[in-house]
């Protein structure tokens, strides 16, 4: 099947409420496709949902109505070719033009050759209105009220901002230190020609996605993960022997990196909502050698009900999500304001109940992967003023992750960092209340 016509498919599904890693992941399994097909199949499906409303917008200055699904989602594809990758434009409408052919006959890919062949002779003239106009919702391809989040939080750097959450993201893999050795991974990265990009503590980001189908993988010698939600874990500074809790931990990457500091010693509780994510959660402790988790299906807001008191507590809570955008940029288009303000109260019941079972001396990570103030600085300002028993302890961010700590010392991963996911965290300590 033809690359483009694989990608038609599949941006059909996002827009349909797919997730976007989930779905790409499951055809590249299912179709033999060649390196190069692969990363061309990556590259146009990532890009046309990162720049939806850019492209649907000058489908819209181009065309009438189109009514079939495949010829916008054709043209999207297309004029994304155009307007973000070095292509042969005449190529790239000839291509369109013949697949359309093929597809539903002479008549529509006429009409296919002519509305691209209108997009390139405007495109210029329409993009520098778009400039002028200031139309950040259109050249960023962002709701209004993200444009305005983030204009409010970052100010003058706002453009800076919304258009580093564009970026193309890295594969990130952990050296899973159970099984395997940091000296052993590099090795095997110079063994297959994979360039290190960055490396923060034993996580990886690499120039190539092969390493998903290796021996290494599938056996739990590394695992896929992010180097922010990695800090969080080890910023928990987990000992031997520690009873931990592990809040909303499925699939249990941040679990297994806590198991890995206490070396399989000591207990950690992992709690999902969902009885489905328990099973993941126990299928990835199996796969990694990880043997001190207890998985358990609970709801975080009623974890304070059951009875036992933590040395350390893990409560990375559900979030919005926008430090992700890079990797699910559809996360754009399928939420609103409106979600933001419900997950912060979540989110403070969540931290609320935890501190509740922590015992004096103990350590909370508070962490989300998202960047807005309302999840995170704000939520801190009403957890501090309300239990006196608390105050924050200093973070170990690496000297090459870049981000800015908050007025009470929270760290956010934000715009400024270049590869890694946006993400907050921040170590609040329980002092001994007795007496």
């Amino acid at each position: 099947m033809n690359v483009k016509q694989i990608a038609i498919n599949l941006i059909s599904k996002v827009d349909r409420g797919g997730y976007s890693n989930i779905i790409l992941n499951d055809t590249l399994r299912e179709f033999q496709l060649s390196l190069k097909e692969k990363a061309f199949l990556t590259e146009i499906f990532y890009g046309v949902l990162r720049n939806k409303k850019f492209l649907d917008y000058m489908i819209e200055k181009n065309t009438k109505e189109i009514k079939k699904e495949w010829i916008r989602n054709l043209l999207r594809i297309s004029i994304y070719q155009i307007s973000f990758m070095t292509s042969d434009n005449k190529g790239v409408v000839w291509e369109a033009t013949e697949l359309a052919k093929k597809k539903y006959g002479l008549a529509l890919s006429k009409f296919i050759n002519a509305t691209l062949r209108n997009y390139l002779r405007n495109k210029e003239e329409t993009i520098d209105g778009l400039k002028i106009e200031k139309n950040f919702e259109v050249l960023y391809s962002s709701p209004k009220w993200f444009c305005e989040l983030l204009e409010k939080q970052y100010g003058v750097n706002f453009e800076e901002a919304i258009k580093s959450y564009k970026k193309i993201p890295y594969l990130s893999v952990r050296v899973n230190k159970l099984k395997y050795s940091e000296v052993e991974f590099e090795e095997y990265l110079k063994r297959n020609s994979i360039a290190i990009i960055k490396k923060v503590g034993t996580v990886y980001y690499i120039d190539s996605g092969i390493i998903i189908n290796s021996e290494e993988f599938k056996t739990g010698k590394i695992i896929a993960q992010d180097a922010s939600s990695y800090m969080a874990a080890i910023n928990l500074n987990s000992q031997a022997g520690d009873l931990i809790l592990d809040i909303c931990a499925a699939p249990g990457g941040k679990t297994a990196i806590i198991a890995e500091e206490m070396t399989n010693e000591g207990e950690i509780i992992a709690l999902d909502i969902h009885q489905h994510k328990i099973k993941l959660i126990e299928s990835n402790m199996e796969k990694l050698g990880v043997k001190i988790v207890k998985p358990i299906v609970m709801d975080a807001r009623n974890v304070n009900k059951q009875g036992r008191k933590f040395d350390r507590i893990l409560a990375d809570v559900p979030c919005s999500g926008y430090g992700v955008i890079r990797k699910k940029p559809e996360i754009l288009y399928n939420k609103v304001r409106e979600n933001i303000e419900e997950l912060s109260k979540l989110q403070l019941e969540i931290l609320n109940a935890a501190a509740d079972i922590l015992k004096d001396g103990g350590t909370i990570i508070y962490s989300t992967c998202t960047i807005t103030n309302e999840e995170n600085t704000e939520n801190i300002r009403k957890f501090l003023s309300n239990r006196k028993e608390f105050k924050v302890g200093k973070l170990y961010i690496p000297k090459n992750v870049a981000g800015e700590y908050d007025e009470f010392g929270g760290f956010c991963i934000n715009y400024k960092e270049e590869i890694m996911d946006g993400f907050y965290m921040i170590k609040l300590i329980k002092e001994n209340t007795e007496g």
